[in-house]
Formats: structure tokens, C-alpha cells, sequence
């Protein structure tokens, strides 16, 4: 079979129309495609955020100690002649010595305190040891846990020393006295920092390291041996915060150049704009402007913090330019303990970076610690030399002739790099080197706007984006915007903080500190904001308030209720989806926001949500209401009205198509569970009752009726593949009913060890199956009990609840979370049946103990047994007592008890008579349902109450979390279908391509027509016998169904490719198959004759499939409910179905019909009427009644006529116009046949025509329009399948006298087949199912001894 391969290559393809028909597939709607299919629901991880200062710290004293001895050089200097004179701008030769001395060290704290001007300075001229010694320790003691600065200046004494020692001097000048480093640090203390402005100055960095490591030493040995002498002294404090600044390595001395000033390091670190500019006039002068001398530099107009004047201009550059090059250089976490944490540190480090650049033109390397990389050849540099030179370049003029002073277009360029960074985008590079110059232009009000533009557009790159900007120091910038009543800035604001609070929802505190949560209510509440702004407002609300009660509080006051409800209708969805959440999260545990939204009646605002079209919405609504109903204040009339009423509501929900939605049903009725507790309690226990004392006649075994469906056995089992959302697949599991587990005790009685055997109990891991806490994987309820109680038809005694009429809410309740155990998405079910046996556990340890007297029957009941001491022995290890058995099916399984002492094998036979049953743990006292059981209440040391939580604490759906990621990924990229570049989009235009192919050159086939129908090119043995076979339209793949299995096969390369458990329960059938997107990414849907629809991805290739989607598309088709054939049905038709499987009795099954046009998918079967679902919305969109008595056996659609046509179990075809209302709507019906229909269809052309064929082998053509058919031809009697193919007017019926009939649209056989190929030629089984390919002349054909064959046309003509 090289056919596909061949055509592939074909070169007589023509291009116009394979380009034409590519447009088709291009308009085709997908289904099931969206995120939420796609994606896991829950949020995303959060990133560990570094960027907040956990310790920010402030410098708070300052130490100036100046050693100059003016006059007198120390003896180990040679000084050049003429040499650097100025200190701190000063000529200390120009006054007397002690006059100089004073002016330098006043002038050096002016210097500082343009840094921080609120430290306390303390001056320190030529001192001796003492001074320095008491200035140190008293600074330290004021400034506490602060900083404290350490200015060291020793150009008037020698070199420090390689001992670690530098110099002072003593009371009367006439020796120098050297001073310890070590004695310096443990004045100090920490933490410090200290800049050392002399020669050699390396030597005290490596001797400050030395010493640190010395004490932390000493600390270690005082900390392991306390009789050590070490420990007797007081600790020496540790260094490790430390930070120094050195102006030169160990072996430098410092520059001598007399253009340059003495103390070059101290100008570079406390002056650094005066030092740069004249540095860069003493390097550039021969090509700087005419005029420009260093004199007039020192005539720059304007002052250093007025960024309007040129000077005040030239330090902003160059704060963004230092700032710039330490953030692209340092590391992250370095970055912020030097530039972010402390102002005056960062200040010094910025200027550092000059020191660093300026000193190594003299062949001086300054040194930190911690160290920094070399930042001296950074690029950014020469954009501040260009700065400067512009700067300059002005000065003659400025300052001659007063011209305007034009400012630098530093930052506009600065702001053009950053977007071009953004517009040249790749993944995967380095971040923009200008994100800390975006920073310094929010604070301009002229380049604001463009700086959050672009701000916005790089934090949309994504949360690594936003982590950057983090860390860069963008929070109190954007911050303080919030401030700011420009309207022009409230959409760029809103976007960067919905980007920010998406990834790091921890500065909800921040803002409502600030008050910035007031901004965000007025954008809320302007009408003329577009919707998105709106959304993002709201979403930013919604993070406010989550779980945080101030946040909760400032926004209930700013009447964010209100304002919520206002936008409700509002045509944005997303908008509609985030109010929503916004009010569940107001109002969770916080009653004020509760009552206030009562007032305001918005639960019933809310319920106009739940049939909103976009099924997220829906969720947000179920949120929003199930947090309404959640709150555990104390309840009034009133309010369990209203809790009633929402939960009618949303019960409403329980058949939505979306298993999102009724996963957030489950969750929001579990609010309501815990808050009732006690009368679902009630429920539960009558539930329990009731479920034993009835028996379900299963439909898959009708020959045992006591027994509750039996496990299933197939040889297939082990060769399963696992199945991804399966966590359990519950109905392969053994069965655990309760009606066994709970009935233990009498099995005790009767019979000692035969108690254990597996076919009494239900089977688990241990040999006694434990009865489930919640926290135990071992359910009280099995999914088998559940499902049973779901089916119990006679709810005859539950009118005698004690208190709860027989229709209560309670009831209803329990019954919803009942059926929604039994859903066919995993994840709904499993979140139910955690809700369901939280409930019956507490109800069932909570029953009154009571003494069995007759071991046959569990109904009469003796009065609660005593309480006998004997019983306490239990309560020593901690774990629960045991419980006895009561009328209510109390278990008499021990509950796992949390001590592990307990041997792993009990005797089989346990003592109950003595027992007592336990305390709920879980259950508040106030609340016991019964009387108080054995009075133990004094010993119970537990918190009441404690454990009510468990339900709610445990189930979430994420859907919160999920949602808020939208904000958090880019909303302004392509999307990647969209773009023609992307992977995606090349697999898809390959996919249409392969359509289009495989159409013409199909279609030139069956043009040729077709003489016959017999070369067998397939055959296997399936695992199961198949029920249903489905070609996929386009490439080799089939699906074939057995019972509540699918195996998929490559029929070109005949070989198997996967097979897997679709999830049904035992008592059900797979009864249809439809491929959606078949002409893209392909999904399976499943249709099983309990109503349930799954839909699969996944299959057929090397991954896990995985269940996209599952839905109870038929709500009221149980498979219990279908009695025998109706008698105007055939006898025929009653033993072809009996012949075909035993468990049909007559039922039709699920049928459905896909329109991948239209996204519609009908559904109908053992019902009444035929049901379409919209699987864009996932939800129903209509009920067409059929009008008749028996079920529905096939359904075909046409998308362009809107027409439907329905072949009925009674014979009759309908056919209905789903354009006109429910009455109107059937057009026509033929009542010909006098048969089951075994298929009916329409063909898809303008003027298509019906053809129907029943069981009795009568086809029938009619025109839609002609109340009767315009064409009669008899096949073979006794019909089980049939199928017509659509392109090559052919159809092919099988019958149960073991062979296949294919016949032309004149009604000539063309084709027999009754034995299979091969080498015994053996005869072809009774035929289960057979499908035509809907492109291809194939024919698949699947019978009752597990063979699935393919046949097709002669291979020449293929």
C-alpha cells in the first residue's frame, strides 16, 4: 500500500485548487483547543522574588579622621616637586597649619552630607589612639544596628603596615603610633564601612579580611567549648558586613600629578562631577571647544539636585550612567546590597565607578570588598564623555552672551536603544543594558510617558521581565506614580501594575499602605476607560483583596462592590470573568463585604453569569457564589434563605459542558456542605440506609441481582496503556461496595475468618480495609455505593428524615454532588467523592453506638452501650478509639490510628460488644447530631472545630491562580497560530496541504466509479470485539471501540498503535465515535449509552493520551432506564440487537452527529429528544423534542440547510429545522420502514437527499421536500450495521448471517464478502460495525470473533 506516499509526490496535483480547497480548512473552526484545554488549571510557580530589601539600612554616623600634620611629610614618602597639594579642594600651604587642618575636615563633611545630609558627623583631626578609640565606640553605641562610615585620611603619616596596622599620632606630635585594624573593628563594629584614602591602601583591605576570619574563628571555639578562655571574654563582633573602599592596591602609592588634587580618591568618592569634568578637560583639551578652560568649568550654572539646570542635568546622566554600568556588570544579589539597600553606600559605589575609571589613567587600581569586576572600559562611559562634551561645548556661550541652555538628549536615545532592544525581539539574550536608565526617566516628566510605554512593553515580555524590572528598583518609582492625576498615564500604569501583582501578588500590602488601591477603584469605575483597562483594574483589585483583610476593608469602603456589580453585564468577557472573581474574593471570609453584597442583592446579580456564553465566566460566577455561601459567620433565617436560593442556583449547573465549571460547582457546594454540616449529615446517614437496604438490577448482569456489578475481566487489561488525567480509573478497580464493607460485623458473626475473604469484603492493601478518614485514600463511600445511590429510584423513606422534608435543600444538594461523583471527568468526580465521604465519615462515626441483638438484621436497636473503662486503653497511644457498630451501617472497621504501633494482621474476629464508638474529632461540639455518645467530652483535648476546615482546606480548583496568569505571559506578542513563522503554523499549512491532496485524489477514484469492493488490504485481531470503527478523513490512523476501550491502528502499515481504557463504568458501552478537528489536531470523542461524552488527544502517537474534555451530554439516558423494545418494534430488530451484544436489550445507545463548520454536536439516543451542544461555549444551546416514543438510532446533519435528520427505533425517519422553535421545528416525518433504522443520512449537497435504511433491509431515498420516497431497493434481511459512503454513492450493509453486501447507488450487489483472506480463508464472523472511509473506497468491518478487516477497491484502480 504505497498509495499515500505516491500521492504525496503526485505531480499531477494542480496548485490552483489545492489551494483553494486549503482555504476551507483554513476558515474551520477547532474545537476544544482553547487554554483551558490545553493547559493544566492551576497557577504558576511562583518565582522566589529577590528584589525587596529584607534589610534596608541607613548610614547613620560618620566618622572623619584626617592624619595630615600639615608642614610635616612622613619619612617614608618622597614627594616630586611640584606635587598634588589640594586636599578636599583646599591648599592646606595657603593658611596656617591648624587653620587648614580645620577648613579640610569642614569642608570634607560638606562634601559628605551632599550625600546624607542627615548622619551625624563627628571630625577627628590628628588624633591619637584614644580619640579615634572613644569616637568609634560612642558613634557605634548611638547608631545601634545601623551603619557606620569610617573616613580614614593618612596623607600626614607613613604607610600602614603589613601587620595591619595604620598610623596616628600621639599627644604632642612627636611620634607616630600605630593603631591595630583588629582594634579598629572591634570599636566599630558592624555593620560598617570604611574608605581608606592613603597609599597602599590595599594592605589594610587584606589585613581587615585576615582579622575578620580571625574572629569568626574565635567565635566558632567560644561556641563549641564554653570552658574555653576564649568564651570568657566578651565575643569580638562578627565583620561580615562590612564593606571598604581603598584608594589603591598594597604596593601603589598614590598619583602626584600637581594638576591633580592630593586626596584624588576622597574628590572622586564625595565630588565626583567637579572631578570628572575636569579630568575630562585635562585628557580632551586639545579637542574640546575654544573657551572651554578649567576656570570656566568651575562657572557651570545651576545646582546639583535641580535636574532642570546643566549641572543638575549632568549628575542625573551620570547617576543613570553608573547605576547603568553596576547593573549590567554586578551580580544580581550584589547589585542590590550595594546600589539598593543603603542610599549613602550606593552613592559611594556609583562614584567608586569613576574613581575606579579616573585612577587607572594614573596607573592606580582602587580596590572594594567585596570586590567588583573592572568597569573602567564600559561602553556606557563614552555616552558620558558625549554628554559632558555637549554640556561643555554650550559653556562659552551660556555664560558670554546668556543663550538658553539645551538640554542633553542623553535620555532620549537612551529610551530609542531600549526600543529598538524591544523591537528586535528574540528570546534567550541579554537583558537591555538601559532598563536602570528607564528607571531615572520616570522621574522626568518629559520622557514619562515613553518610559512607561516602553516599560509596559518590556515587563509584557514576560514575569523574567518583570523579576528584572524588580530588581532593577522599579516598585517605589511606579509607586509613586499612583500619585500622579494624569489621565494620560492611568492605561500605561494599570498594565505595568497588572504585570507586577501577576507575578508578585506580595505588594498587595505596599499598595494598600500607599493608598494606591484608590487609583485602581477610579479607573474601575470610569466609564470611559476601554474594557481591557477596566479588566486589568479589577484584576489588580482582585489581588488586593485575596486573602488579605486590610486590603479587603480598604476596598469594601471604597465602595468596590458597588462598582463590581455595575460591570457585570458588561461585553468583555475577561472583564465579566475578573469582576467576578474580584467579588468572590472580597466577600471570602470577610462578612461585612457578605451583608454588603446581600444589600446590594448580588448573588441574584451574580446568577445572570451562570449561562454566560464563555465558560470561564461561568466559573468565575461559581466562585463568586460559592464564597458567598462560604462564610462561616453565625447564620439568621436570612441567610440560610439566601445560602438556599444560591444553592438551587448553581445545582442548575450540575449538566454544564464544562468540567472547569463543574469542578468549581463541587468546590462552592462544599462551602455549603461545611457550613450545614450536620443536616448533610442527616442526609447522608438516611442515604447510606437506604442504599442497603435496595438493590439496583445492574443492566451488564442481570443474572445475579444482589450483586453489585462484578469486575471487570478482560484478557485485555495488562496490555492498557495508562492514561494520563486517569489518576483512577475507578471502574477498573475491584468493586468496594459499602454494602459489604459496612455489613462486616454480621459476616463476623455468622462465620469467623470467612469475613476477610475478598469476595465479602471490599478489597484493599491491608487485609482489614480501613475505614476512610478523609485523609485516607480508602473511601467510605466506593465509587460503586455512589454510583448505586445515584440509580436508587425509591427514595420512599426518606420521607422520614428526622427534620429534613423529603425535598429539602439538603437533599437536593447531596443528590447533585451524588451525580457529579458519578462525572465522567476524573478530576469533577474525585473532588466530589472527597466532599461526599468527608460527610459520610463524619456521619457515620458521629451515629449513635447501639448493641446489635439479632446478627441477621441491623435495623432493631438496643440503647447506647455504657461506657466501659476498658475502652482507654486505646486513647494512651494517642489514636481514636474503636468504633462499634449501630443501626445507621456504622462500620466496625478500625479507622487508621495515627500511632504505628499496630500490628499489621487483626484476628479475624472483633470484639464489639464493649466498644464505643469515637468523638468525631472533626466535629464541633455545638453541632452533634445525636446525643452526646459516651461522656468522654473532658478528655477530648481538641481544638472543637478543628478539623472543619478539612474539606474546604483541601479542595481548590486553581481556577484563580490559572486566570491570573493571562496578565502574567504577553498579551501584546502574536499569538504563535497567527504567526506565519511559527512552528505550529508550518505543521498546520502541512496538515492542509496532506487535506487537500488526499481529497482530489480520492475523488478522481470514485469518479472512475467503482466495479468492486473486495481486496481485503487490512486485517487484525482487536483486543475487544469491536462496537464502533471510525476512519480518521486524512491520514492511516483508524479507532476501533470495543465495550469502554479504543484501539487505534495504522491500517497502511497494519500495525497496532495504541489501545487504551476510555473510563466508563462496567455497566456501560462505547456506542459512537466522531474525530473532531480531523482535518487539524485531531480529538477523539467517545459517546457511551449512560449519556456521557469524553473527548480524547494524544492517541495514536508516542505520547500518553490524555482526556482533553468529558460531559454528561444526555442527562437522563441511565443505561438502568431502558425497558424491553417498545412492541411495535420488530422481533427482528429485538434479536439482531440481542444477537449483537446482550446488553442493548433493545436500547439504541448514544448517537451523535459532529458539524466541524458550525461546532455543533447532536446528540441523541434512549431520550425523548435530540440535544446540540455548542462546544465553543460548552454548553446546551438546544432541545429539539422528537415527538416519539422510541428512541433515536442514528442522526445525520446538514450545516448549509441547518436540517437534521433522525432515524427512530420505531421505524420512522424525522426531520427537523433547528432554525424554528421546539414545536415547529420537525418538518417532515416518513413512516415507511416498518423497522428499527439502522441508519438514516443526508447528503451534504444543495439538493442532497435523505436515505434511510431499516433493519428489515429496505432502503429508501427521499427528497426533504416530498412527503413520500422517490426510491425503494431491497438488500439483505436481518441488517446489524450499515454505512454509505459519502463521496462514492456506495453502501455497504453486514448482517448477522455472517457476511457483507456492498451495493451502487442503483441497488447492484458489487461486492460479497463471507470469508476472510488468507491462508484457511476461515468465515467472516456476525457483523458488530462497519464504516466507510469518508474520503478513501475503504471499508471497515468489524465482527463478533474480534477481527477488524479493510476493504477496498482493485489495486489498479487505487
Amino acid at each position: 500500500m504505497k498509495m499515500d506516499s505516491d500521492l504525496l509526490h503526485s505531480p499531477a496535483v494542480g496548485l490552483a485548487e489545492e489551494e483553494e480547497a486549503d482555504m476551507n480548512d483554513w476558515k474551520l473552526p477547532l474545537a476544544f483547543m482553547k487554554k483551558r484545554h490545553s493547559e493544566k488549571i492551576e497557577g504558576s510557580k511562583a518565582l522566589a522574588q529577590s528584589w525587596r530589601m529584607k534589610d534596608r539600612m541607613k548610614t547613620v554616623s560618620v566618622a572623619l579622621v584626617l592624619c595630615l600634620n600639615v608642614g610635616v611629610d612622613p619619612p617614608d614618602v618622597v614627594k616630586t616637586s611640584p606635587c598634588a597639594r589640594l586636599e578636599c579642594w583646599i591648599d592646606p600651604l595657603s593658611m596656617s597649619p591648624q587653620k587648614a587642618l580645620e577648613t579640610i575636615g569642614a569642608n570634607l563633611q560638606k562634601q559628605y552630607e551632599n550625600w546624607q545630609p542627615r548622619a551625624r558627623y563627628k571630625q577627628s583631626l590628628d588624633p591619637t589612639v584614644d580619640e579615634v578609640k572613644k569616637l568609634c565606640t560612642s558613634l557605634r553605641r548611638n547608631a545601634k544596628e545601623e551603619r557606620v562610615l569610617f573616613h580614614y585620611n593618612g596623607h600626614g603619616v607613613p604607610r600602614p603596615t603589613v601587620n595591619g596596622e595604620i598610623w596616628v599620632f600621639n599627644k604632642n606630635y612627636t611620634q607616630y603610633i600605630p593603631l591595630s585594624i583588629y582594634d579598629l573593628q572591634t570599636w566599630m563594629g558592624s555593620p560598617s564601612i570604611f574608605v581608606y584614602d592613603c597609599s597602599n591602601a590595599g594592605i589594610i583591605v587584606k589585613s581587615f579580611k585576615q582579622f575578620a576570619l580571625q574572629r569568626e574563628q574565635e567565635l566558632e571555639v567560644a561556641a563549641i567549648n564554653p570552658s574555653h578562655p576564649l568564651a570568657q571574654m566578651p565575643l569580638p563582633p562578627s565583620m561580615k558586613n562590612c564593606i571598604q573602599l581603598a584608594a589603591c592596591e598594597a604596593s601603589e602609592l598614590l598619583p602626584m600629578n600637581p594638576d591633580l588634587p592630593a586626596d584624588l580618591f576622597t574628590s572622586c568618592l564625595t565630588t565626583p562631577i567637579k572631578i570628572a569634568l575636569r579630568w575630562f578637560c585635562m585628557q580632551k583639551s586639545a579637542k574640546l571647544v575654544p573657551g572651554v578652560t578649567l576656570d570656566l568649568i568651575e562657572k557651570i550654572p545651576g545646582r546639583l539636585n535641580d535636574r532642570r539646570t546643566p549641572l543638575g542635568e549632568l549628575n542625573w546622566i551620570f547617576t543613570a550612567i553608573t547605576d547603568t554600568i553596576a547593573w549590567n556588570v554586578l551580580p544580581r544579589d550584589l547589585f542590590q546590597k550595594l546600589f539598593r539597600q543603603d542610599l549613602l553606600v550606593a552613592s559611594l559605589f556609583r562614584n567608586f565607578l569613576l574613581a575606579e575609571r579616573i585612577m587607572r589613567s594614573y596607573n592606580c587600581t582602587p580596590v572594594s570588598s567585596p570586590r567588583l569586576p573592572p568597569t573602567y572600559m564600559h561602553a556606557m562611559w563614552q555616552a558620558w564623555d558625549l554628554a559632558v562634551d555637549i554640556c561643555l561645548s554650550q559653556l562659552p556661550t551660556i555664560i558670554e552672551e546668556g543663550t538658553a541652555f539645551r538640554h542633553s538628549p542623553f535620555f532620549a536615545e537612551q529610551l530609542t536603544a531600549f526600543q529598538v532592544w524591544l523591537t528586535m525581539g528574540v528570546e534567550n539574550r541579554n537583558p537591555p543594558e538601559q532598563l536602570p536608565i528607564v528607571l531615572q526617566v520616570l522621574l522626568s516628566q518629559v520622557h514619562r510617558l515613553r518610559a512607561l510605554d516602553l516599560l509596559g512593553r518590556f515587563l509584557d515580555l514576560g514575569p523574567w521581565a518583570v523579576s528584572l524590572a524588580l530588581s532593577v528598583g522599579i516598585f517605589p518609582y511606579v509607586l509613586k506614580l499612583l500619585q500622579s492625576s494624569a489621565r494620560e498615564l492611568r492605561p500605561l500604569l494599570v498594565f505595568i501594575w497588572a504585570k507586577i501583582l501577576a507575578v508578585d501578588s506580595s505588594c498587595q500590602a505596599d499598595l494598600v499602605k500607599d493608598n494606591g488601591h484608590k487609583y485602581f477603584l477610579s479607573v474601575l469605575a470610569d466609564s470611559y476607560m476601554p474594557a481591557e483597562h477596566r479588566t486589568m483594574a479589577v484584576f489588580i483589585l482582585a489581588v488586593i483583596v485575596n486573602s488579605y483583610n486590610t486590603g479587603q476593608e480598604a476596598c469594601l469602603q471604597g465602595n468596590l462592590i458597588a462598582n463590581c456589580l455595575e460591570q457585570l453585564s458588561d461585553p468583555h468577557p475577561l472583564l465579566r470573568q475578573w469582576v467576578a472573581i474580584c467579588l468572590g474574593r472580597i466577600w471570602q471570609n470577610f462578612d461585612p463585604a457578605r451583608w454588603c453584597g446581600v444589600r446590594d442583592s448580588a448573588h441574584e446579580k451574580l446568577y445572570t453569569l451562570l449561562s454566560d456564553p464563555i465558560p470561564e465566566v461561568r466559573c468565575a460566577a461559581v466562585f463568586a457564589l460559592g464564597t458567598f455561601v462560604g462564610n462561616s459567620a453565625e447564620r439568621t433565617d436570612h441567610s440560610t434563605t439566601i445560602d438556599h436560593n444560591v444553592a438551587m442556583m448553581l445545582a442548575q449547573l450540575i449538566n454544564d459542558g464544562s468540567p472547569v465549571v463543574r469542578k468549581e460547582l463541587v468546590v462552592a457546594l462544599s462551602h455549603l456542605v461545611v457550613q450545614y454540616e450536620s443536616n448533610f449529615c442527616t442526609v447522608a446517614l438516611q442515604f447510606i440506609e437506604e442504599e442497603k437496604n435496595y438493590t439496583v438490577p445492574s443492566p451488564a448482569n442481570t443474572a445475579e441481582p444482589g450483586n453489585l456489578t462484578p469486575v471487570r475481566d478482560s484478557p485485555a487489561i495488562p496490555r492498557l496503556r495508562s492514561v494520563n488525567s486517569y489518576t483512577n480509573i475507578r471502574a477498573a478497580t475491584t468493586a468496594r461496595n459499602l454494602n459489604k464493607s459496612l455489613q462486616n460485623l454480621n459476616l463476623n458473626e455468622e462465620g469467623g475468618p470467612a469475613a476477610f475473604s475478598p469476595g465479602n469484603l471490599s478489597t484493599s492493601s491491608s487485609a482489614s480495609s480501613t475505614l476512610g478518614s478523609p485523609d485516607n485514600d480508602e473511601y467510605i463511600l466506593s465509587f460503586e455505593t455512589i454510583d448505586k445511590m445515584r440509580r436508587v429510584s425509591s427514595y420512599s423513606s426518606l420521607n422520614s428524615l428526622i427534620g429534613v422534608s423529603f425535598n429539602s435543600v439538603y437533599t437536593q444538594i447531596w443528590r447533585v454532588l451524588l451525580h457529579l461523583a458519578a462525572d465522567p471527568f476524573p478530576e469533577v468526580s474525585d473532588l466530589a467523592m472527597k466532599v461526599l465521604n468527608s460527610i459520610a465519615y463524619k456521619a457515620t462515626m458521629n451515629a449513635r453506638p447501639q448493641r446489635i441483638l439479632d446478627s441477621g438484621s441491623l435495623t432493631q436497636s438496643a440503647p447506647a452501650s455504657p461506657t466501659s473503662k476498658g475502652t482507654h486503653i486505646h486513647q494512651a497511644s494517642g489514636s481514636p478509639p474503636m468504633p462499634s457498630t449501630s443501626s445507621s451501617s456504622l462500620t466496625n472497621e478500625v479507622p487508621k490510628p495515627p500511632a504505628r504501633e499496630q500490628p499489621a494482621t487483626r484476628p479475624p474476629y472483633t470484639p464489639t460488644l464493649g466498644g464505643q464508638a469515637p468523638h468525631s474529632h472533626q466535629f464541633p461540639r455545638t453541632r452533634k447530631m445525636f446525643d452526646k455518645g459516651p461522656e468522654q467530652a473532658a478528655e477530648d483535648g481538641d481544638e472543637p472545630g478543628g478539623h472543619r476546615n478539612y474539606i474546604s482546606a483541601a479542595l481548590q480548583t486553581g481556577l484563580c491562580d490559572w486566570s491570573a496568569k493571562y496578565f502574567a505571559q504577553p498579551v501584546m506578542k502574536i499569538p504563535e497560530e497567527h504567526d506565519l513563522e511559527s512552528q505550529v503554523r508550518m505543521e498546520r499549512q502541512w496538515r492542509f496541504l496532506r487535506n487537500t491532496r488526499v481529497r482530489k485524489q480520492s475523488r478522481i477514484i470514485t469518479q472512475r466509479g467503482l466495479s468492486r469492493l473486495d481486496d481485503q488490504i487490512f486485517i487484525n485481531r482487536n483486543p475487544g470485539v469491536p462496537s464502533v470503527v471510525k476512519f480518521h478523513p486524512f491520514n492511516t490512523c483508524i479507532a476501533v471501540a470495543d465495550k469502554d476501550s479504543i484501539c487505534f491502528w495504522d491500517w497502511e502499515k497494519g500495525e497496532r498503535l495504541d489501545y487504551f481504557y476510555n473510563g466508563n463504568p462496567r455497566y456501560t458501552r462505547i456506542t459512537a465515535m466522531e474525530y473532531l478537528n480531523g482535518h487539524d489536531c485531531s480529538l477523539l470523542l467517545t459517546a457511551t449509552d449512560d449519556g456521557a461524552l469524553r473527548i480524547w488527544k494524544n492517541f495514536a502517537d508516542q505520547k500518553n493520551p490524555e482526556m482533553v474534555t468529558a460531559w454528561q451530554g444526555l442527562s437522563d439516558m441511565l443505561p438502568t432506564t431502558r425497558g424491553q423494545p417498545s412492541a411495535s418494534t420488530h422481533s427482528l430488530a429485538r434479536r439482531v440487537s440481542i444477537y449483537l451484544d446482550r446488553s442493548k436489550q433493545g436500547g439504541a445507545g448514544m448517537v451523535v452527529d459532529w458539524e466541524q463548520e458550525t461546532g455543533l454536536l447532536m446528540t441523541s439516543g434512549d431520550v425523548r429528544v435530540i440535544r446540540i451542544w455548542d462546544t465553543d461555549r460548552e454548553m446546551k444551546v438546544q432541545d429539539i423534542p422528537t415527538g416519539a416514543d422510541s428512541c433515536v438510532t442514528s442522526l445525520s446533519c446538514d450545516s448549509k440547510r441547518s436540517l437534521i435528520v433522525a432515524g427512530l427505533g420505531d421505524g420512522s425517519v424525522r426531520v427537523f429545522d433547528r432554525r424554528m422553535g421546539p414545536n415547529e421545528c420537525r418538518v417532515m416525518t416518513y413512516r415507511e420502514h416498518g423497522a428499527w433504522v439502522v441508519k438514516a443520512h443526508i447528503q451534504k449537497e444543495t439538493d442532497g437527499q435523505i436515505i434511510s435504511v431499516s433493519v428489515n433491509g429496505d432502503v429508501r431515498f427521499f427528497e426533504p421536500r416530498t412527503p413520500d420516497s422517490i426510491n425503494i431497493l431491497q438488500t439483505v434481511k436481518g441488517l446489524t450495521a450499515l454505512d454509505i459512503h459519502p463521496q462514492a454513492n456506495l453502501f455497504a450493509c453486514g448482517s448477522m448471517n455472517q457476511f457483507i453486501a456492498v451495493y451502487n447507488a442503483n441497488g447492484d450487489v458489487i461486492s460479497n464478502i463471507k470469508y476472510y483472506d488468507g491462508f484457511m480463508g476461515q468465515r467472516i464472523g456476525a457483523i458488530s460495525c462497519l464504516a466507510f472511509h469518508p474520503n478513501w473506497p475503504h471499508l471497515a468491518v468489524g465482527s463478533n470473533d474480534y477481527y477488524m478487516s479493510i476493504y477496498s477497491a482493485e489495486k489498479r484502480l487505487r
